[in-house]
């Protein structure tokens, strides 16, 4: 057993990497008119419009990484010594980070966001179960929004300030800082983390069972086009603040520090929700989106209004992630590992797709609302899937849905 001591330690280890996670996903979207002009300056100068929505495809780039990634580590995760995984996760995660910035052209910058993005669901996922483990049973939800929390941390004081940190040095340096984060988070696991066993048992054929159970494809269909509403509108709030606000560039980095205010705010509170009413913490949280999301198409124009909107899509879209995560581990039964890794899968799904229809949206000329009309359709969409969800699990013939609440096995080395 380890000392209260020690395991709020290990906790913070496991948090920091949230916290560089969180700096690498999100640091473009404040940063897409200076990734533009350097990395698209024929286009910038002859169509800011086109080249910022061209730019916004690294952002889809690091999500299909982690579409990617999520199943592939996740599908073999669960024999391995769950420090050593982590440690490995979070070097690569610096490795990607500093090509990132170093990289000369579009083409492989786009390379280097996708392949630093792979690890990013089997570190959440692993993340996730050992925080289960360490906080005791009965905690999942808060488990998984420990985790999180260093993700939404992220956004009021790491993204910010690696914002303008970018927009006053150049973006390249933005990565460069994100590597540090990274390079601190291998350290940190390295001192904190106890030495954990894998699961000797687990197969890839066994993890990849959960594919099988019809309710983990609705749970992974409700993440993906959830979040694909919520990303459409964010991807964008950028030019959102400036050309449509009319607010100078320095605000950017102030309204990205309202929305991490509203993450933090949503994924605590959901993940204590959650563990309440997994299907309630849902449809509240769906219903939380489509407002905030309206409130922003009507009065993005306010300024002050405009701050307001952002950060209560912050506490609704973030409420909804630790739900969905418990939802997966519920219906995927004994394929723990790869359903808490493929979780984030199905969320930058959603996050790529929202990016890239927000772009389509923008290139067509019908302005930088228009993706947050997008993200009102795809996020209706989500809240249907979910309804659809939860009816099936009250047919006669449907399998229970059991909540796991024991703690995942892992046996020191």
């Amino acid at each position: 057993m380890l000392s209260p001591g020690r395991a709020r330690l290990a906790l913070l280890a496991l948090a920091l990497g949230g916290f560089g996670i969180g700096c690498t996903e999100f640091v473009a979207m404040g940063l897409l008119p200076d990734i533009a002009r350097d990395l698209l300056p024929e286009l910038y100068t002859s169509d800011p419009e086109q080249a910022i929505a061209q730019a916004g495809a690294l952002i889809s780039a690091y999500a299909a990484g982690v579409v990617v990634g999520a199943p592939t580590i996740g599908v073999f995760a669960a024999r391995f010594s769950r420090k050593r995984l982590l440690i490995v996760l979070a070097a690569w995660f610096a490795l990607g980070s500093i090509a990132s910035a170093l990289l000369p052209s579009f083409g492989l910058v786009f390379a280097a966001r996708f392949l630093a993005a792979l690890p990013h669901g089997a570190y959440f996922g692993v993340a996730s179960l050992v925080a289960a483990n360490l906080l005791g049973p009965g905690n999942r939800g808060k488990a998984a929004a420990y985790v999180l929390g260093g993700l939404t941390i992220a956004n009021v004081v790491g993204v910010p300030a690696i914002t303008f940190l970018g927009q006053h040095a150049g973006w390249r340096s933005a990565y460069l800082a994100v590597a540090t984060v990274f390079v601190l988070t291998t350290a940190a696991l390295v001192a904190a983390l106890p030495a954990m066993k894998g699961d000797p048992s687990a197969t890839s054929r066994g993890e990849l069972r959960a594919f099988t159970i019809p309710q983990v494809w609705f749970a992974l269909g409700i993440g993906a086009i959830g979040f694909g509403g919520f990303f459409a509108a964010y991807s964008y709030v950028a030019p959102i603040a400036t050309e449509v606000a009319g607010l100078p560039e320095w605000s950017v980095p102030l309204l990205l520090v309202c929305f991490g205010i509203g993450m933090t705010i949503g994924n605590f509170a959901g993940g204590a929700f959650v563990d309440r009413g997994v299907r309630r913490a849902v449809l509240v949280s769906f219903v939380g989106v489509l407002a905030s999301l309206g409130g922003l198409l009507a009065f993005a124009t306010i300024p002050p209004l405009l701050f307001l909107f952002v950060l209560l899509i912050g506490v609704s879209s973030s409420a909804l992630s630790p739900a969905i995560q418990v939802r997966l581990m519920d219906v995927a039964r004994g394929s723990q590992t790869i359903a808490a890794a493929v979780n984030h899968s199905a969320l930058n799904i959603g996050n790529g797709m929202g990016a890239y229809l927000g772009g389509v949206t923008i290139a067509a000329g019908f302005g930088y609302l228009s993706p947050i009309v997008v993200g009102l359709l795809v996020t209706a969409a989500g809240l249907v899937l979910a309804l659809v969800a939860f009816a099936v699990d009250r047919r006669p013939d449907a399998p229970p849905v059991t909540p796991h609440t024991a703690p995942i096995p892992l046996p020191a080395e």
